[in-house]
């Protein structure tokens, strides 16, 4: 699938996992779900979930590392900044050194480009928070919140998921 495509269904994504309602429940429901999903496929990931004022839920699974909390905390700063999925930036800014443009003036210690977050919407009220997921490579981060949020909200990820990467 040529980037173009992968772009215009992330956008789609965004456009479709949307909540009518996100609370700490909700929160704890979706990263329990994506916390028992690690622990059975063997995932070395962290999940961090979100408002912009505080931490809703957090994990990390055996085989994450000291890095995984720090990636995606700069995955937050880039979704909470540009409020939309970071992978989607990834393959908008086509950058192989994960930083923004100088002229952005955003410093490498505080954002990246990687995937694996996604905005938190709510209906009526737009970008609220963020999901993150750190320790895979990029897209299967980012595939793994999309999947939990199909799920969490009743949507066919068949028509959601981006194809796996030709390896």
């Amino acid at each position: 699938m040529a980037v173009a495509d992968d772009i215009a269904l992330i956008k789609r994504q965004e456009e479709i996992l949307v909540f009518t309602a996100f609370d700490e429940s909700v929160a704890f429901k979706i990263g329990s779900a994506i916390r028992d999903r690690a622990l059975a496929e063997n995932m070395p990931v962290i999940v961090d979930i979100r408002l912009w004022d505080r931490p809703l839920f957090y994990a990390a699974m055996p085989g994450s590392n000291a890095s995984n909390p720090d990636w995606a905390r700069r995955k937050i700063n880039v979704v909470k900044r540009y409020l939309r999925s970071t992978y989607r930036l990834v393959l908008e800014q086509q950058r192989p050194d994960r930083t923004f443009k100088i002229g952005e003036g955003l410093d490498i210690s505080e954002y990246v480009l990687a995937g694996g977050g996604f905005p938190v919407t709510v209906n009526g009220a737009g970008v609220i928070g963020v999901i993150a997921v750190s320790g895979l490579p990029e897209r299967e981060d980012h595939g793994v919140v999309v999947d939990a949020l199909c799920d969490h909200l009743g949507v066919d990820k068949r028509g959601l998921a981006l194809a796996a990467e030709a390896k």
